[in-house]
Formats: structure tokens, sequence, C-alpha cells
């Protein structure tokens, strides 16, 4: 039998270097955004990064990749070594490409290592002043009594204003028409131009144009109402229960990123939205902050992957 024997000089060697080996990050990160510069999802990416490298001590620097509901940048990040320099701000088209996508070029729960869910923003439904309802129950007789006549308003195939329409349509058993825009703001325009009769909008987007009688709000897509919005009752006490549509979007990181990274990482972002300035930027786009842990995150991804996709079936949805 052979035994080898060490010496003390290399033990101490690889000792060194282990110690002297840099605490990250010791350079640049890059955080990567599946959409457009100048869109929500950019905001809140901007935001963070620029609160997140204060704490950092290096650069995060938002990198954008649009382009096919966001599965462009998503693979990108998810073939990115697992050394946290790369990550990405998820949002919910990472759990609905899952079902709508034959091929994403990545599995979200399989290829990414969740950070923490850093927003989310109720939908809410907002329809054209010359629509003859002023609550759910009104909207959904009137769309009964016509099917096929009614339109409604989305940013893009598979985003959530689409997908909650889609939902609608399976919860209140109506028929209406979805009309897909390139962007939110385009769908916003038509929907107030009467050129579509409905929109699963954002708070902020549709509270901007709530004076003036510009755009009725009748609903809110949330277990609770909104304080912006306090006299607009939620889906549920409308009369469709469970009936929550979000907006939401968190860190990801690529799979195998080792776990003191993913603490760290975790435990600075959720600093970045605890702080007030942060907070309340979100608020004016009718946001909040969240702040999970990673493995909150992961369950409420599952969970959102498994809500969409049987929306999805139903409806016969594809995007690709």
């Amino acid at each position: 039998m052979k035994f080898w024997i060490i010496p003390c000089a290399a033990i101490t060697l690889a000792a060194s270097v282990a110690a002297q080996e840099p605490r990250y990050p010791s350079k640049p990160i890059k955080l990567v955004v599946g959409y457009p510069p100048g869109g929500a999802t950019d905001i809140v990416a901007r935001t963070i990064a620029a609160r997140l490298q204060e704490l950092l001590g290096q650069p995060v620097v938002v990198d954008n990749k649009p382009g096919a509901t966001s599965n462009i940048g998503s693979e990108l990040v998810a073939r990115s070594p697992p050394d946290g320099y790369t990550l990405l701000l998820g949002t919910i088209a990472n759990a609905t490409n899952m079902t709508a996508y034959k091929n994403p070029g990545y599995d979200t729960l399989r290829d990414f290592t969740p950070i923490t869910q850093a927003m989310s923003a109720p939908s809410v439904l907002a329809v054209h002043p010359s629509m003859p309802v002023a609550s759910l129950k009104e909207l959904i007789e009137l769309a009964r009594r016509a099917p096929g006549k009614y339109t409604f308003a989305s940013s893009g195939a598979g985003g959530s204003p689409h997908l909650a329409g889609e939902l609608l349509k399976l919860r209140a058993g109506i028929d209406i028409v979805h009309i897909p825009y390139k962007g939110a703001t385009q769908a916003m325009t038509d929907l107030l131009g009467g050129q579509v009769n409905l929109s699963f909008q954002t708070a902020l987007s549709a509270i901007a144009h709530l004076q003036g009688g510009k755009l009725k709000v009748i609903a809110v897509a949330a277990d609770k109402r909104m304080a912006q919005l306090p006299g607009v009752p939620t889906m549920a006490e409308a009369g469709l229960p469970d009936f929550e549509v979000s907006s939401w979007n968190g860190l990801l990181a690529p799979a195998k990123t080792p776990a003191e990274i993913i603490a760290r990482l975790h435990e600075n972002t959720v600093k970045v939205l605890t702080l007030a300035d942060v907070r309340e930027k979100f608020i004016a786009q009718g946001a909040e902050a969240v702040g999970s842990t990673p493995e909150e995150f992961r369950a409420y991804i599952r969970t959102e992957i498994d809500k969409w996709g049987r929306v999805i079936r139903a409806s016969g949805a594809r995007f690709d």
C-alpha cells in the first residue's frame, strides 16, 4: 500500500492562494433586462442597479437584450458562467413562457437560482368611457349578450395584460377578442381612442387617465384594494374570486451559482428594497417592493408557472 505525503509547504501555499482570492464582487456585474430601455422592467432594473452598486462597491450595469418576450436575454443569462457576474431581472414572462413556447431556450426552474422578488404591480381592469358599464358584473352581462363584439387590448402576446384577458374570458364565460399591440403605449393609445373597449393595465398607466373621464377603472386584480384607488373594488369583491394578476420581477442568477454569492446578492438587494426612496419610486409606479427569500421566490415562480400554464392551455394561446 502506498501512502502519499503532502509537504506542509504545499498545504500552506494552497491555503495562502485561497485566502488571497478576491471577495465577491471584484469586477462589474451585468444585469440583463429582456426588454427595451425605458419600459417598466428597465426602470426597476436601473433603480436597483444604482443603489446595489453603492452597497457592493462595484458597478452594476444594466444590459438590455429585448426580443421573443424576454427569451433572448433569459437564455443568455441561463448559459452564462455561474459566478454572480451576469444576472437577470426576471419577470412574469419567465413563468408564462414555460408553457407558451415549445422551446424558449431555457427552463426557469432548472436553469436559474432565484435571489429575491423585487416588486409586484397589480393590474386594473380599465374600460373606455363609451362602454355603458360601471361594474364588472355589468361588463360581463354586456359581453354575454354580444359574443365576439367587444375587444381587449394588450401590450403583446404573452404579457400579463393578454393573459389577464384570457383569464377573464375563462372565468366569466365570455367571448371578447384579443387585440395585441407592440407595447403598452400603443395599447393605451387605442384604448383611450375607443378603438378597443377594455384592457388590463398597470395602475400607474390607468390612474394617469382617470382625471377628465378618459378611462373608467372598474376592478383591481389583487387580493386587496389599492391605496391609490380606494373606491375601486377587487375582482373578488366584484364577483370573480381568486382573480389576481400582477406584473412582477426579481433577480435570478444562473443555476449552480455558489450559495455564498447568492446570499450576498440577496442580503444587499433586500437592503436596497427597504430604502424609502426606492419604495416610494415603486409606489409612484403603482407597485410595491417585495424582498422575498430565495426559497419564497422559487415557490412563487413555480406557482405562477402552474397558474398561467393552465390558462394558456385552456385558451389555446401560443406565442412562437
